[in-house]
């Protein structure tokens, strides 16, 4: 686009029929609207699939004989490749059209639906999950990108919030349809239902899909850094591989040796990245943002923060169904509390709270979270095995305020100092390092809690094994928020106002693109172990607030 051209923005030179460029929308185009119900429901998809997952986590173990690894891996399969794969899916949108990579998405997330639900062995499942994984990174980038393109400028902050109010009911009702399909077992299938339920909506968001959503590309798309992405991904195998199967296998010497060696892959990446970014100037991470204080830390907060909610979440449905013997439907009614507190502070924290506190908001939520968390132990070793679900409330309570005030300002706390022609890639590398830290932090449940738990158990000792495992992986999780808390010093006092800013300047459509970048920038928000929590209460609050996002 040069200089002298106005909006709406030129997509490209010659554009396929049907495709138009962004915001070139007639007002009364209710094609749009189909096109908005239609991304949702595949969001909704992605995240009530991973809280459904989580829920039947100990079924499958039973039924089908899975090692703890492998239960590791059904979790941490999937946040890995949707880590891996975030920052690609998003360019690949970009580059060869929107409305193209997600019904893609959308297609192989479906396949891959199908495959959980068929798997004939743990192993199978676990391909599987990765393959979804995969998948829902080349999906979940394009929905706030169509939304963009799709509407003008004037009914984005309607569409936000509606986006927000259907991926937050998400996280409420994902361990509950998760629960209550498990119960059931339709048809004799046991937990396979929780998989072949995104078959009937997979296939109606792709008919649907093809005939209402509109065609749009990024004006100038960079190019995809295929040797970045295998780095990343090779990295974190290496380190992940080891730490999730290194004690089942008794810690070999390779485990260690391959640990150290991911290290040494991630510095190769950083030395590529470099040469890559003067090269052609489309690096798969932008460098420079680190030189950003408030960016630097903020990426810390986000893979610590990722890290103990993959150690919380997994080892939380572990110890209510196998070490207290709780039925699916039980524990998922004992995380309801927890999902409304998270969302209830959200809304707080993005509307009330952070323009008048700024980081202190944040700060308040680590040591929240972390009181919740001494509170559960707390009430966990007072009770033991006869603990009921109302005891646990008051702690669950107490973490999820914590949780919320942290999780919806945070992106924008983050990006706050970044420059706003970096926005993009920064907030998709903040979706990403949180996924990488959910996968760590998964990775890491082998050590702070299947590493207490003996071989072997007779049926009498498995419930207090567990317990106890609980009550150690806790103290982790506690000793991380104290460890967030320290490292948000470094954040803003106050984050800055982007989108005030961009109003000021009279610059409304960069305004917008700001506040899509924030909102996708919650929109990764957390891995499978933390299910959906986080990631729908971030996209969930930040949207009725829209100054406060990136």
């Amino acid at each position: 686009m040069t200089s002298t051209e106005t909006p709406p923005p030129a997509q490209s030179p010659v554009r396929p029929a049907g495709e138009r460029p962004a915001g070139e929308h007639p007002a009364g185009d209710r094609r749009r609207w189909f096109a908005l119900a239609i991304v949702m429901t595949a969001a909704f998809m992605d995240l009530v699939d991973v809280t459904i997952v989580n829920i039947a986590i100990p079924t499958i173990q039973r039924d089908e004989g899975a090692t703890a690894g492998q239960i590791q891996w059904i979790t941490a399969g999937y946040a890995l490749a949707f880590a891996a794969g975030l920052i690609t899916g998003g360019r690949l949108g970009d580059i060869h059209g929107r409305k193209r990579v997600f019904l893609l998405g959308v297609g192989g997330f479906t396949l891959a639906s199908a495959l959980c639900g068929f798997a004939a062995n743990p192993e199978m499942l676990v391909a599987s999950r990765i393959l979804q994984g995969g998948m829902a990174a080349l999906m979940v980038p394009q929905v706030l990108s169509i939304v963009h393109a799709t509407f003008p400028a004037h009914e984005r902050g309607k569409v936000f919030g509606l986006f927000g109010a259907v991926v937050g009911l998400g996280a409420v009702s994902g361990p509950l349809l998760g629960a209550l399909l498990t119960e059931w077992n339709l048809f004799g299938l046991e937990w396979r239902p929780i998989f072949l339920i995104n078959l009937p909506v997979g296939i109606a968001a792709l008919v649907l899909g093809s005939r209402f959503i509109t065609e749009s590309r990024a004006p100038k798309a960079l190019k995809l850094d295929l040797v970045g992405v295998a780095l990343v991904t090779l990295g974190l195998l290496m380190l992940l591989y080891p730490l999730t199967r290194g004690r089942e296998l008794g810690w070999p010497l390779w485990g260690y040796l391959s640990m150290a060696g991911a290290f040494v892959v991630f510095g190769a990446l950083v030395a590529y990245e470099k040469r890559k970014s003067a090269r052609d100037g489309s690096p798969l991470i932008e460098l420079s943002l680190f030189r950003v204080k408030s960016f630097a830390a903020g990426i810390a907060v986000q893979t610590v923060f990722g890290i103990g909610l993959g150690i919380f979440f997994l080892v939380w449905t572990l110890y209510l169904q196998i070490g207290l013997g709780w039925s699916e439907l039980r524990a998922g009614l004992t995380g309801v509390p927890f999902s409304l507190a998270v969302s209830t502070a959200a809304g707080l924290s993005v509307q009330k709270l952070v323009p008048r506190f700024g980081r202190k908001v944040l700060q308040a939520g680590a040591l929240t979270m972390g009181a919740g968390v001494l509170l559960y132990l707390f009430v966990s070793d007072r009770y033991g095995l006869g603990i009921a679900p109302w005891q646990m409330t008051l702690p669950l309570v107490v973490m999820g305020v914590g949780m919320g005030l942290i999780v919806a300002p945070l992106t924008d706390a983050v990006l706050s100092g970044v420059p706003r022609e970096h926005a993009g890639s920064a907030s998709g590398l903040i979706n990403t390092v949180q996924q990488m830290g959910t996968a760590l932090g998964l990775g890491l449940v082998s050590v702070v809690f299947f590493g207490r738990i003996a071989e072997r158990l007779a049926p009498a000792e498995v419930g207090p094994e567990f317990v106890a495992a609980f009550q150690y992986a806790l103290g982790w999780v506690a000793a991380v928020m104290g460890v967030i808390f320290l490292l948000m010093f470094a954040l803003p006092k106050r984050p800055a106002q982007h989108l005030e800013a961009a109003a000021l300047t009279g610059d409304d459509d960069q305004a917008e693109a700001a506040g899509a970048d924030g909102a996708a920038g919650a929109d990764g928000a957390v891995g499978d172990g933390a299910g959906s929590g986080q990631r729908s209460t971030a996209e969930g609050s930040q949207p009725s607030k829209p100054e406060l996002v990136g």
